[in-house]
């Protein structure tokens, strides 16, 4: 590995070596006073550099020379980003952004292309969601306000804490996320395994909607969710920052974040921290809902070098989750919350009926439970981007270390039920180089080395093992008038190997153990396996603009995902889903192959697009509750379900569709509606037209249609810039295709959550402004439960007084947020 290291840094300083710089240079200004815009970001791309305007509004910096040219993007808070190609002959630029009125039409997308590219050139389906729709979104995690603000998109939760990402009905290790392009790779098999991200400090978010194997290798059959941070840049030796401030007084949720910036000349830093802790969420058919409580701390440091050839960034990323483990037991007549006191196995055994009611003390409370689940993620990476023989050359080295605890003993709370640590090594190497000077192509590859490991457990659902992968690809793209076409092959490779794994139950404790060498009398309960996956890989698509403001699209693509170690290997219990997983040592790799084709029109005042997509899996991967004889289910571990995992072909299909009016005799005033519609099907000949006996792919999001209305106002002060006024309707259908075989789901209501908020800007030096917003979601206090909630299915009874079953979601939450950049 170090011969390795070595290799590829020689080969970095010998591509600088080589290359050439010139320097460009600008001025930035308002389109309709003309007035220059001071401190505007400018951007390339591609070059990996730039700076932010002076207060005459004029830029300069040097930008490699290459074949391949880069994009200059320019921004500005307010303004519609612009798009500029830097060509070879041109040195200066006049660029005058117009106050954003309508729909932004130059976005450029970094995900799904082998380099940036304008978002209407990309035939892949992508949804750009902005810092600005962010920083204006409040919900209980960013998976959750994303998905308020992107059709298609929806998470599955285990309460406020932990929301897993959903493209299109499919999700776990089907939706691969990236953290400024580095796989996440935190044990996604889990349904109660979140995303670990800073909540704060994400700077623009990209979401493939479809299969993107092709550059990235397994796991992306769905899509893609792709989180970029706040980066350093050249501040010209001064310190920028921001801090933001929330609260939900709901669950009493406290959240507090900061970044630092500093940037001069060749060197640039960022430091980036976040705290954020709640109480157990309340409704008003549950009440407080017991173990709902979390604490998150997140730390980042990012150093940036940049020279004439490029630059390279070394970041460190530090994060620490802990979660309440909620189980759903319960008083049966008074249907309050209870909690577990004895062991499953101890003297006297945990009777899951008659467990104590929880305290009110344990419930209004930011204490954890002695039941509780810890992840800690620690990140350390290189990002490098070089030109190299008029092309560009990328490189990333990562290492990620993985650490889950989850506790589920009451008599010896220190003691981890599940704990398993999992070391990731992520690299990746490609060239993007233009042929001919007409055909933009892109070769590189890119995979993963894994050893995951158990530490000092009593419960052991999945194996230790070693996993290694690589995969080569070739990326093309071709740019012809109103006329663009993308698209590529590549094939993967997977290796997984696991030794014999044996346990033993202490008598003393009724804890079973991990057992090295002595293996006399002890259970074999993981047989070693070695096993070799693969598949190929592709995607060709092409766009037509019929003018600057209408463009067409269309693309075909094939995915790949080897099965998960829970899938292929698991054979225990997982206390913090409450779920004893069995794996099929027979399953075979997930192949899907989408065709999706849309419509996407921007005008000032109007937008609107509309996709329509079709997706069939090969070999389609699903749990399967275990039942006996007789239907009833069958009980590994006591309060705890069995699911084993099979396999058939599905098909999932839909459309998304959006439309935005911005009245220009309404100024300020924004109308903005999304509509999706998924459905999801076991194509297994078993299940054809049973309906809800097998038919319909469980977790299938339900029609769901998000409207809302904002009107900003622009006041005469010289102190409040700006106020906006906003309401939106959440609705979401009631879903009748849902999986009851073997009591897996039950149908779902409908529902309507309303939320309103008000977001002022307070000027507070010439170039900066404090943001403060109240909003109230779920404003009528609807009780309801979302079909994409686990919470939903955690009971132990058939029956109860007031006619509810499950948990319910969140009731009304009054928050304030506060943003200062300074």
């Amino acid at each position: 590995m170090k011969e390795i290291l070595l290799g590829i840094a020689a080969f970095l300083i010998a591509a600088g070596c080589a290359a050439q710089t010139r320097l460009i240079h600008g001025r930035v200004a308002d389109a309709v006073s003309g007035e220059p815009l001071a401190s505007a970001s400018v951007r390339a791309v591609d070059a990996g550099s730039g700076v932010t305007a002076r207060q005459d509004g004029k830029f300069s910096f040097a930008v490699p020379y290459t074949s391949a040219p880069a994009l200059l993007i320019i921004s500005y808070a307010g303004y519609e980003p612009d798009t500029l190609d830097i060509r070879t002959d041109q040195s200066s630029y006049l660029v005058l952004l117009s106050p954003v009125t309508g729909a932004l039409r130059n976005v450029v997308v970094t995900t799904g292309a082998a380099r940036a590219i304008p978002l209407r050139e990309n035939p892949v389906p992508i949804m750009v969601i902005s810092a600005k729709t962010i920083d204006g979104s409040i919900g209980d995690n960013i998976i959750d306000a994303l998905a308020l603000n992107a059709p298609g998109f929806n998470s599955v939760k285990t309460g406020p804490g932990v929301s897993k990402p959903f493209i299109h009905g499919l999700g776990y290790n089907r939706v691969l996320t990236l953290y400024d392009g580095v796989r996440q790779e935190s044990q996604q098999w889990g349904d109660e395994h979140g995303i670990v991200v800073d909540d704060y400090n994400i700077e623009r978010v990209e979401i493939i909607k479809g299969p993107a194997s092709l550059l990235y290798g397994s796991d992306a059959v769905a899509g893609v969710l792709s989180l970029f941070p706040v980066m350093p840049f050249n501040t010209s030796g001064k310190i920028t920052g921001r801090y933001t401030s929330e609260f939900q007084g709901n669950n009493g949720l406290i959240g507090n974040g900061v970044r630092l910036i500093y940037g001069k000349d060749h060197w640039s830093y960022s430091l980036r921290g976040s705290y954020r802790l709640a109480k157990n969420y309340r409704n008003p058919v549950d009440g407080w809902v017991y173990n709902t409580n979390f604490r998150t701390t997140n730390i980042s440091f990012t150093t940036q070098y940049k020279a004439k050839m490029g630059y390279s960034t070394m970041n460190l990323n530090l994060y620490d989750h802990k979660q309440g483990i909620p189980d759903g037991t319960r008083d049966s007549l008074s249907r309050q919350f209870t909690r577990q006191v004895y062991e499953i196995y101890g003297q006297p055994a945990d009777n899951i009926k008659n467990r104590p009611v929880v305290p009110y003390a344990s419930l209004n409370t930011y204490r954890l439970s002695p039941l509780h689940q810890r992840i800690q993620d620690y990140k350390f990476y290189s990002n490098n981007h070089y030109t190299f023989g008029g092309g560009y050359l990328d490189g990333q080295i990562a290492f990620t270390q993985n650490l889950r605890r989850e506790y589920d003993h009451p008599t010896d709370p220190g003691q981890a039920g599940m704990y398993i640590r999992l070391n990731t090594l992520n690299y990746g190497v490609r060239y993007t180089i233009r042929l001919l000077q007409i055909l933009e192509t892109t070769i590189g590859v890119n995979g993963m080395y894994q050893n995951n490991k158990s530490q000092d457990a009593t419960d052991f659902p999945i194996p230790d093992f070693n996993l290694v992968d690589a995969g080569p690809y070739l990326y093309l793209h071709r740019k012809m008038g109103p006329w663009a076409v993308s698209g590529g092959v590549r094939y993967d490779t997977r290796f997984i190997q696991g030794n014999n794994f044996y346990t033993r139950q202490d008598p003393s404790t009724g804890f079973f153990k991990r057992v090295g060498t002595d293996t006399a009398g002890a259970n074999l309960q993981f047989p070693a396996f070695r096993k070799t996956f693969g598949g190929l890989s592709f995607s060709l698509g092409l766009t037509y603009q019929i003018n600057d403001h209408i463009s067409l699209k269309a693309n075909m693509a094939r995915g790949f995902r080897a099965p998960n170690i829970s899938e292929f290997a698991s054979k225990g219990l997982d206390p913090g889903a409450h779920i004893v997983y069995l794996g099929n040592r027979n399953a075979s790799p997930e192949f899907s192959l989408q065709e999706d084709a849309g419509i996407q029109i921007t005008y000032a005042n109007l937008s609107a697009s509309l996709t329509l997509f079709n997706n069939n899996i090969e070999h389609y991967i699903y749990e399967a509750q275990e039942v006996d004889a007789q239907g009833n289910p069958v009980i590994v571990v006591p309060g705890n379900k069995t699911f084993r995992y099979e396999q058939a072909s599905a098909q999932l299909f839909g459309l998304e569709a959006t439309l935005t009016l911005r009245p220009e005799f309404l100024k300020g005033l924004s109308f903005d509606n999304a509509f999706s519609l998924i459905n999801g099907y076991n194509r297994s000949p078993a299940y054809r037209k049973q309906g809800i006996h097998g038919e319909y792919l469980p977790f299938m999001p339900p029609v769901r249609v998000l409207s809302g209305l904002s009107q900003e106002l622009k006041p005469r002060s010289s102190v409040l810039t700006s106020m906006a006024i906003k309401v939106q309707a959440d609705l979401n259908a009631t879903q009748n295709h849902y999986l009851a075989l073997d009591q897996t789901e039950t149908a779902t209501p409908g529902y309507v959550l309303l939320n309103a908020g008000l977001l002022v800007s307070i000027k507070y030096t010439k170039t900066a402004a404090i943001q403060v917003q109240i909003q109230v979601n779920n404003l009528l206090n609807t009780d309801y439960q979302s079909n994409q909630s686990r919470l939903k299915y955690f009971e132990y009874y058939l029956a109860s007084p007031n006619g509810r079953l499950g948990m319910f979601g969140m009731g009304r939450n009054i928050c304030a947020k506060l943003i200062m950049p300074f």
